[in-house]
């Protein structure tokens, strides 16, 4: 269970206050027992994302004072510019607020009404944009991926025999194949280089262009380094470069891997794909040099893309997942194996077998979790769901997991241990985790904003 020391040292520090257990009951109450809508002050270890999260280094910080606030033109724009086409090969490069705000771009312009997106896994935000254009996310992810016991080390692979398959047949509703890595609703499992090749080679074969989601690229190559034959001497700026290479395009949430506190872009290889994305660019998010960012921000996430290649820090980042897993296991609390790259997922139906599907399992477990610890975490599974688009009954997820979403660079083992302990506590008194029935439920992610009490 050791890891490595951490490859930086702490130089500022945020004050943690642990409310009473008392305090916890009002506040989740107050909330709907939804922990989105929980105050960060009433919040002792914060898991619920990785997402802007994390802590900024000192060579960022000082980027954020040489921003240039040029309304069109900043120079750190063009840092950001030169900084993606080294990294990951694309020429053309349209800032972003955040991820939502690149995939709203690129699906605007390329999606309508009847098409079909591939992708080996949507994650929440993906999926409601495809589907708020009336389209249907489908998930061709690998049958492993769906067994939580499963030790296969690429389980965000695609299955590329699914792929071929829905090309051959529906191939003129699909404008393009995606790729999430690392997949995130799927456990943070990794994609493996082969897959992206032989993805790429299939996209190709059927004319159809291939984008990568990208928010964590960087520990999708550290996996690959780890795990595939022949990469294992490849730097991981080697190793990132050639993934990308199969793309045509990529969306990315540079509040992931890019760490930062906000922002995002989209990318491609096609320029006149770039101008077409230009024109929402600017009716969404801003002129095309800024993006919806002040130039501090692109500044702070152009040194984070760089910063993130390191090795000593990935290895560092996703031992602290390992280390908690480890701990996990060892009491035999279920979780998905092997450990991925950002978070640890519970098995919530494993966890709280007796308890009905109806009953929302994973996100009941959220809401016991910050009672008993004041950790908040999230669900990823049937409430993320949501409804069927053409029956409106509720989707119940093949995967029901809680999502313990370490934020980069800012906790320590004895917090690990602390969610390791408050996690254990509940899973040998399971009876302290109670069902959960809608009380308000928003018609698309209603994860964020719905509200629940106890059945």
């Amino acid at each position: 269970m050791k890891i490595v020391p951490p490859p930086y040292r702490i130089k500022v520090v945020e004050p943690l206050e642990m409310t009473t257990r008392a305090e916890r009951e009002a506040y989740l109450e107050e909330a709907g027992y939804n922990p989105f809508l929980l105050p960060s002050k009433a919040v002792y270890i914060d898991l619920l994302t990785d997402s802007g999260t994390g802590s900024m280094s000192d060579n960022q910080w000082a980027g954020m004072m040489i921003g240039d606030e040029a309304y069109a033109g900043s120079n750190n724009f063009y840092h950001l510019q030169e900084t993606i086409e080294e990294i990951m090969g694309f020429r053309y490069v349209i800032p972003t607020h955040q991820g939502r705000g690149a995939e709203n771009i690129l699906f605007t312009v390329m999606l309508k009404e009847g098409d079909i997106v591939p992708n080996n896994m949507h994650f929440d935000t993906t999926k409601a944009h495809v589907q708020y254009r009336k389209a249907k996310a489908l998930d061709l992810v690998i049958d492993e991926a769906y067994d939580p016991s499963s030790q296969h080390p690429f389980k965000g692979d695609m299955n590329t025999e699914k792929l071929r398959e829905v090309l051959t047949r529906d191939g003129d509703r699909i404008p393009l194949v995606m790729m999430t890595v690392t997949c995130n609703s799927g456990g943070g499992q990794p994609v493996s280089m082969a897959n992206l090749r032989e993805v790429s080679e299939i996209a190709k074969a059927f004319g159809k262009p291939l984008y990568i989601d990208s928010a964590r690229f960087a520990e999708n190559a550290y996996f690959i380094k780890l795990r595939e034959e022949g990469y294992q001497d490849k730097a991981i700026a080697e190793i990132v470069k050639e993934m990308f290479s199969y793309a045509d395009g990529a969306t990315m949430s540079g509040k992931k891997d890019a760490l930062v506190n906000i922002g995002g872009f989209a990318a491609f290889k096609d320029e006149e794909m770039y101008r077409k994305s230009t024109v929402w660019a600017v009716f969404f998010e801003g002129f095309p040099t800024y993006g919806g960012l002040a130039g501090r921000d692109l500044e702070a996430m152009a040194r984070g893309l760089k910063e993130v290649l390191d090795f000593d820090y990935l290895a560092y980042r996703t031992g602290q997942i390992k280390y908690l897993a480890d701990r996990l296991l060892e009491a035999g609390v279920p979780i998905m194996e092997p450990a991925g790259g950002h978070a640890v997922y519970l098995d919530a139906l494993r966890f709280l077998p007796d308890m009905p599907r109806e009953h929302f399992p994973a996100f009941a477990l959220t809401s016991a979790l910050y009672l008993e610890g004041g950790i908040r975490a999230v669900e990823i599974g049937s409430v993320l769901a949501g409804r069927d688009q053409e029956t409106n009954e509720n989707v119940y997820s093949s995967l029901e997991l809680v999502r313990l979403t370490i934020p980069r660079r800012t906790y320590t083992e004895r917090h690990l241990d602390a969610i390791a302990d408050a996690v254990i506590s509940l899973y040998q008194n399971p009876t302290r985790v109670k069902g959960l029935k809608f009380i308000y439920e928003p018609p698309v992610l209603r994860h964020f904003t719905a509200r629940f009490n106890y059945v």
